[in-house]
């Protein structure tokens, strides 16, 4: 097949759809990668692109067919936005313009966020007659109000009428957990064209050195709990500082690892400083995806968080596919989806979202088990993962809608 993928984000940034588009092209497709220039999550244009801009048009079989793009910035509303608006329409004109010789057979969209990404494949499909297959992995208009950035009922109610206006000129929606497809049925009328497609670990095949662990493998006297992400207002980082807070109190022998970067990321610098937790929490700061199995190996078990909010209980983290892939236990606290996967893979203590009180217990009760059952908490994630979420049955089952959906066109 003849594959086009448009994605915002696109390696040398860090993204799921990097495995997915190398693993396409691996397959024997043919696979073009319609992106914008490097710049998540610094928020700039990265040195080594503008050193060499040619380097970064192929990846791993697949072209990469790059546009302009306002870089995001750093703590700025307003570039943010200029930054998903500008890629819409480059995407849009410059894409097409760039695509207008070739040829292909569907094309596919990534979207984390913006929904926006979505309107260049639109415009594209409007001239080339390509059907359109959109893997939501964030929903849009509920994420926005949940994290705070519109407020408006008005704005929120004209996000809707765009996300309804997207997804009707989709041929096929993916949703990212069972909860998203309550979420994608309210803008969209045609039921039958919205399926589950849950993503994979994003370490598989990955390699890393201990090197960079040192930092966690040093505190030999501690439980050494690791959290690996974003450090944004979704994570709800108050009520992970709160859970510090009681473990200092009652003398845990536990500490909190943090292996990330992003906008809170200052706050929580200020707020260790000021409550004197730096024996309970570490910041580590952001680290190559590579290296993310090595900081996985030295720790006891992996935290994942997400504050409450309705949307945010339909989501499946990215970041437990990975965690189980790790074969640790995992330690929650966030509502719905997530915490529904962990459950039923027996792999680790769920709390609800923002209740800080019983995540210092689950840690509290963790740090308490014996090696054999940590180690039996991480084989039942192992176990689930390929069961759920095993990389090869879902892409195959990605290739068959890609068949059924251009059969449908034609």
């Amino acid at each position: 097949m003849r594959i086009l993928v448009v994605t915002q984000y696109f390696w040398p940034e860090n993204f799921r759809i990097n495995d997915l588009c190398a693993e396409l092209a691996q397959r024997g497709h043919n696979v073009t990668v319609l992106t914008g220039k490097p710049n998540y999550p610094d928020g700039v244009i990265f040195d080594e692109y503008k050193q060499s801009p040619l380097s970064f048009n192929q990846y791993q079989g697949c072209e990469v067919v790059r546009v302009p793009i306002v870089a995001r910035g750093s703590g700025s509303a307003m570039k943010l936005i200029l930054n998903y608006v500008s890629f819409a329409l480059s995407a849009s004109l410059f894409g097409f313009f760039k695509l207008r010789k070739m040829k292909f057979d569907v094309t596919f969209v990534f979207e984390p966020s913006p929904i926006t990404v979505a309107l260049p494949a639109i415009f594209i499909k409007a001239l080339k007659k390509i059907p359109i297959v959109f893997w939501v992995l964030d929903l849009w208009p509920e994420t926005l109000e949940a994290v705070g950035v519109v407020r408006s009922k008005k704005a929120l109610w004209l996000v809707g009428k765009l996300v309804s206006f997207i997804y009707k000129r989709c041929d096929l929606i993916l949703g990212q957990s069972r909860g998203f497809l309550d979420g994608i049925y309210q803008y969209c009328d045609d039921k039958e064209k919205i399926k589950y497609f849950p993503s994979w670990s994003d370490n598989i095949n990955r390699q890393g050195s201990g090197d960079n662990a040192n930092a966690i493998t040093s505190h030999k006297n501690s439980f050494k709990v690791l959290f690996a992400g974003n450090v944004g207002e979704a994570q709800d980082f108050p009520s992970i500082l709160d859970a510090a807070e009681i473990l200092k109190a009652n003398n845990i022998g536990a500490k909190i690892f943090i292996v990330g970067d992003g906008r809170k990321l200052s706050w929580v610098k200020d707020q260790v400083e000021s409550r004197k937790l730096s024996d309970y929490i570490c910041l580590l700061g952001r680290h190559p995806l590579e290296m993310m199995p090595s900081f996985y190996a030295s720790a006891d078990a992996l935290l994942v968080t997400l504050r409450k909010s309705k949307v945010f209980s339909m989501t499946i983290p990215g970041k437990v596919q990975s965690y189980m892939d790790a074969e640790k236990p995992i330690l929650s606290m966030l509502d719905g989806e997530g915490s529904r996967v962990i459950e039923e893979a027996n792999c680790g203590y769920t709390s609800s979202a923002g209740d800080y009180m019983n995540l210092a217990d689950s840690i509290t009760r963790m740090t308490q088990l014996k090696q054999k059952s940590l180690d039996q908490l991480g084989s039942n994630a192992k176990q689930y993962l390929h069961k759920e979420f095993d990389r090869n049955k879902l892409i195959s089952q990605l290739e068959a809608w890609f068949l059924s959906v251009i059969k449908s066109s034609e």
